[in-house]
C-alpha cells in the first residue's frame, strides 16, 4: 500500500495544512484491512480508490474528518467493517460522513427510478445536514470518472450520462468550478468520444499558433504595471466541454468560437478590479453588453468577478477580474470557506450559503412522480439566473423567465397566497411578464385575497412555487381537491372506454396508490385534484391495468369444489389417505419436479425428488408412489446459490430484479470468497419449477453474475 498511500501524503504535504496524521494513518490501516482481497476492475488494489479520493479531497482544503471518511467510505457498504468500529475508532463525525456517502442497501424500491430518488434525497439530505457529504461524493466519482476506462461500454455511458446530469451541475452550484469542468470533460469523453477527440485534436493545434495571446499577456501585464496596480496575470483555454455545449447549442465549428481564450487578472483589492477594468477598456476595445458584474451581484454558488469581452487585432477574448480571496472561492468553491482551529471543521460561516440546497430539498420532498422528480432536480441545478430586486432594494435570484408569481413566492408563502397583482419597474405589469435583470419589482397583496389560482401553476417557472401553490390547495381545497379529481379522473376513463362493470375501483387503482404512497382513494382524488399527479403520466398506467385486468377475469373459470384430501403441501399419495405429508428439506422438491413418497416412522410421507441420494438408501419397501395435485396457486419455499464478482451494488441489483418479478425473499446469506468472489443463498417462494427457472433466468443477466445453481436451504 506505501506507493498508492504516497499519493495522500504528497498531497498533505503540498497542501501547507497542519492535519492530524495520526488519525489519518489509523484511518489508513483500517481501510487496508478492511478492503484486503478486494480488487477494481483495473487489476489495481480496492484500496487505490479511497486513498486517491482521500487525496483530491486534501486538493480542496477539506478537513481531517472529511478525509478520514474519504478512506473509510466504502468499508461499511463493501467489508465486513460495522458502523460501531468506525463510530468507536474515528468517532460519530467520521461516522455521519460515511454513512451520508454509503448508498442504500437495504431496498424494497419497485424500479431503478425510485432508487435513484431516494438516493438523491438520501444525499441533499445529507448535504443539508453536512456539506462534506457531497464534497466526499463528488470525490468519489471525480476519481471513478477518472479510472472508467476499465469499465464495460454500457457502465461508462451511464456513469457519464448521471456525472453530466448531477454531479457537474452540484460542483457548479457549490462553486467548485476546476472540479466541475473535469467532471464534465471526463463524462464527454464517453457520452461523445468523436466529438471529444475532435475538440482535443483543435485545441492542440490551437496551442501551436497562439502567439497573439502570450503578446496580449504582456500587454496587459505592462499596462497594470505602469498603473501601479499590483496583479498576477495568466490566461486560460476554456474547458473541452463547455467548447462541447458551444458548438452544440448554437451550431458553430470549432473556428467559429471567438472566446476560446480568457485572461484573468487577480488583484489585492476590490478598488483595484474596477480600475483594472478601466485600464482594460482603454487598452482594448469592449464589445457592448459583454460587461458583467458578478462582485456587486454574485452568483448563488458565490462566485465573485468582473468579466468584459474585448477585441484585439481580430481576437475576441474575455478578461475576468478578481481579488485573491474571490479567486481561491472561485477555484473551491464552498471548500474555500473551510476553517481551522486545532483541527476542528467549522460549518459556522458556510450555513447561509447552503440555503438553496435545503429550498431544493423542501421543493422535491412534494414530488413523488420519479419522472417529476429527476426533471425538477435538473431543472433546479440547471437554471440560469436573473437578478431582480424589492422595492427595498432587497436582491432575489430566481431561475431565467421567472415572473412575478415566482418572485412573490420566493419572498415568502404568504406574499405569493395573498397576491392580486404586480408592479414592475412601478407600473402594473401581467402576472406572468418574464423578469428581466435589474427589474424593481413590487408585489400587490389583499387580506381578501381568495388565494392562487390553479392556473398558476400553469404559468409559475419555479419549482418552488408550484410546489407552494400545490401546497396551498392541498391543505386549504381537500373537499374541493377529491371532487375535481375524481370528476377529472372519470371523465377521462370515458374517454378511454374504461368501466367498472367486473372490475372494482380499488383493484385498478392499487398500483397507483401504491406508487405514490396513498392510503385510500380519496388521497388519490385529492392529489389529482391540487395537481401532485398529472392525468397525462397516470392514464397510461391505468389503461394497462385495466386490460391486465380484464383479461385476467376473462381467463378465471369457476371451479368445481376441490375433493377435501387429507395430502398437504400440494402432494397426494397413491393409496393412502388421511396421512401426514411434509417436502423433505434435504433436496427441497417443486412443483414440476419428479418425486417419490417416503413413509417415515411415527412423521407419515417425506416427499423427495427422485434423484435424492438419501432415496436411493432407503428400504425400498417404503418407498410409496406420490404425485402433485395439478397446478398450484401456492408457493413453494426454494433456494438458489449465487456466485458472482464482488462488487458495489450487487446485493441491490439482486433484490431489485427480484422486487421487479414481486418474489417475497425469506432469507438472504453472503460470503466473501478468496478469489474476489461472492456466494450468495436467497430463499424464496415460488409456485414451481417453471417458475424458479425463468427467476434464475432473469438473475444470470445482472453484471458480473457467473453461475447460479439450485441448492438445499441451509
Amino acid at each position: 500500500m506505501t506507493d498508492y498511500a504516497d499519493v495522500l501524503w504528497d498531497a498533505i504535504e503540498k497542501s501547507g495544512l497542519s492535519y492530524d496524521r495520526e488519525r489519518i494513518s489509523a484511518a489508513l490501516d483500517f481501510a487496508q484491512k478492511a478492503h484486503e482481497g478486494q480488487f477494481r476492475k483495473s487489476g489495481e488494489p480496492y484500496i487505490s480508490h479511497p486513498i486517491n479520493v482521500a487525496a483530491i479531497l486534501v486538493s480542496y482544503d477539506c478537513d481531517t474528518s472529511s478525509v478520514v471518511a474519504a478512506l473509510l467510505h466504502d468499508t461499511i457498504e463493501d467489508t465486513p467493517a460495522s458502523a460501531e468500529e468506525i463510530k468507536k475508532l474515528f468517532g460519530e463525525d467520521v461516522l455521519q460522513l460515511v454513512d451520508g456517502v454509503t448508498k442504500l442497501d437495504k431496498i424494497s424500491f419497485s424500479s431503478k427510478e425510485e432508487q435513484q430518488i431516494e438516493n438523491l434525497r438520501k444525499m441533499l439530505l445529507a448535504m443539508a445536514n453536512d456539506i462534506r457529504v457531497i464534497l466526499i461524493k463528488l470525490a468519489d466519482r471525480l476519481h471513478n470518472m477518472r479510472t472508467m476506462d476499465s469499465q464495460t461500454p454500457e457502465k461508462r455511458l451511464e456513469k457519464a450520462l448521471e456525472t453530466i446530469e448531477v454531479y457537474a451541475p452540484l460542483a457548479h452550484r457549490l462553486g467548485i468550478q476546476s472540479l466541475k469542468s473535469e467532471l464534465e470533460d471526463t463524462a464527454l469523453k464517453y457520452l461523445d468520444p468523436i466529438g471529444y477527440a475532435e475538440i482535443v485534436e483543435d485545441l492542440d493545434l490551437f496551442y501551436e499558433n497562439n502567439a497573439v495571446f502570450d503578446e496580449i499577456n504582456t500587454l496587459i501585464t505592462q499596462k497594470l504595471s505602469e498603473a501601479g496596480i499590483k496583479a498576477t496575470v495568466y490566461g486560460r483555454i476554456k474547458h473541452i466541454y463547455s467548447i462541447y455545449r458551444k458548438m452544440f447549442t448554437q451550431n458553430k465549428e470549432f473556428n467559429e468560437i471567438y472566446d476560446l481564450y480568457a485572461f484573468r487578472i487577480i488583484v489585492d483589492k476590490v478598488s483595484d478590479c474596477y480600475n483594472a477594468l478601466g485600464y482594460m477598456h482603454d487598452t482594448f476595445r469592449a464589445i457592448p453588453g459583454r460587461l458583467k458584474d458578478y462582485i456587486a451581484t454574485p452568483k448563488p454558488n458565490m462566485y465573485q468577478s468582473l468579466h468584459t469581452t474585448v477585441t484585439y487585432k481580430g481576437y475576441f477574448f474575455e478578461i475576468q477580474i478578481r481579488t485573491f480571496d474571490m479567486h481561491r472561492t472561485a477555484e473551491l468553491g464552498i471548500a474555500a470557506h473551510w476553517k481551522y482551529k486545532a483541527g476542528v471543521f467549522s460549518t459556522a460561516e458556510i450555513d447561509s450559503k447552503l440555503e438553496w440546497v435545503r429550498n431544493l430539498l423542501e421543493v422535491q420532498s412534494n414530488v413523488s412522480d420519479p419522472d417529476d422528480f429527476i426533471k425538477t432536480f435538473k431543472i433546479d441545478l440547471f437554471s440560469d439566473q436573473v437578478f431582480v430586486s424589492t422595492p427595498k432594494g432587497d436582491i432575489i435570484t430566481l431561475p431565467a423567465e421567472s415572473n412575478t408569481i415566482d418572485f412573490a413566492y420566493a419572498i415568502h408563502s404568504a406574499v405569493g397566497n395573498r397576491m392580486i397583482g404586480a408592479k414592475i419597474n412601478g407600473r402594473i405589469a401581467e402576472i406572468s411578464t418574464p423578469l428581466q435583470n435589474g427589474d424593481v419589482v413590487e408585489i400587490l397583496t389583499s387580506q381578501n385575497s381568495q388565494g392562487p389560482s390553479r392556473d398558476w401553476l400553469k404559468i409559475a417557472k419555479t419549482n418552488e412555487a408550484k410546489s407552494k401553490i400545490r401546497s396551498w390547495f392541498k391543505k386549504e381545497k381537500r373537499e374541493e381537491n377529491i371532487k375535481n379529481g375524481h370528476d377529472d379522473l372519470e371523465r377521462e376513463l370515458r374517454r378511454l372506454n374504461i368501466t367498472f362493470n367486473n372490475i372494482s375501483r380499488e383493484e385498478l387503482y392499487a398500483p397507483a396508490l401504491k406508487r405514490y404512497k396513498l392510503e385510500n382513494i380519496d388521497e388519490f382524488y385529492a392529489m389529482i385534484g391540487y395537481g401532485g399527479i398529472a392525468l397525462s403520466k397516470i392514464l397510461p398506467k391505468i389503461k394497462d391495468e385495466y386490460t391486465r385486468l380484464q383479461k385476467q377475469k376473462e381467463t378465471v373459470k369457476p371451479q368445481a369444489p376441490l375433493k377435501e384430501r387429507k395430502a398437504v403441501n400440494g402432494v397426494i399419495v397413491e393409496d393412502l389417505d388421511d396421512c401426514l405429508v411434509r417436502l423433505a428439506g434435504c433436496c427441497v422438491p417443486l412443483p414440476g419436479d419428479d418425486i417419490v413418497g417416503f413413509v417415515t416412522r411415527g412423521f407419515g410421507v417425506s416427499v423427495h425428488k427422485s434423484d435424492c441420494p438419501n432415496v436411493k438408501k432407503a428400504d425400498p419397501e417404503r418407498i410409496v408412489s406420490v404425485r402433485w395435485a395439478g397446478t398450484s396457486n401456492g408457493y413453494f419455499a426454494a433456494c438458489l446459490e449465487i456466485t458472482a464478482i464482488s462488487r458495489i451494488d450487487l446485493i441491490l441489483d439482486i433484490t431489485s430484479v427480484l422486487t421487479s418479478m414481486r418474489v417475497v425473499v425469506h432469507s438472504m446469506t453472503t460470503k466473501t470468497m478468496t478469489d474476489g468472489c461472492t456466494k450468495i443463498n436467497i430463499v424464496i417462494d415460488v409456485h414451481g419449477l417453471d417458475h424458479l427457472q425463468t427467476i434464475a433466468k432473469k438473475l444470470e443477466k445482472i453484471q458480473d453474475v457467473i453461475n447460479i445453481k439450485r441448492s438445499v436451504q441451509r
